[in-house]
């Protein structure tokens, strides 16, 4: 089912039962997807366009839970891990720490690099093969830690 199909479904179920926040979690996301296609001049967007919109908010959301966990405003920290939670609903399955590393490796191996230097080269290669499936910071840590 294609992105926007569902989250016209889980808008209905969510004002049916009244969720207030997940609504407006779904409402945000839909708004994103309609500015990013007007953006690109679209009327529809591709899969892959909308794994780069729902990983922004997905990223945005996580960086303001840690500024607000670091400022101690508990209040805030509830409200967006909430809504951290009802995005990762629509984020693709996330890879496990070893389908990561075993994709990490081969991809190493398949740019040659040989050290930190090359980083770059490599995130570049290993991104779009892990893209909405794994954390960019987490993608690369294990980089890192494979080329020193």
């Amino acid at each position: 089912m294609a992105l926007l199909e569902r989250l016209n479904q889980d808008m209905k179920q969510a004002l049916k039962n009244k969720e207030k926040e997940r609504l407006g979690v779904i409402r945000m996301v839909k708004a994103s997807l309609q500015n990013e296609a007007i953006k690109l001049g679209k009327d529809q967007l591709s899969e892959d366009e909308e794994l780069t919109v729902l990983s922004r908010e997905l990223k945005q959301r996580k960086e303001s839970l840690q500024e607000f966990k670091r400022a101690g405003r508990d209040d805030l920290v509830d409200n967006v891990q909430a809504e951290i939670n009802v995005l990762e609903t629509y984020m693709p399955e996330q890879l496990s720490d070893e389908e990561l590393e075993s994709i990490v490796l081969e991809t190493i191996e398949e740019t040659g690099a040989q050290s930190k230097q090359e980083m770059g080269k490599v995130m570049g290669a290993i991104m779009p093969k892990v893209k909405g499936k794994a954390d960019g910071s987490k993608v690369n840590q294990m980089v890192l830690k494979h080329l020193s």
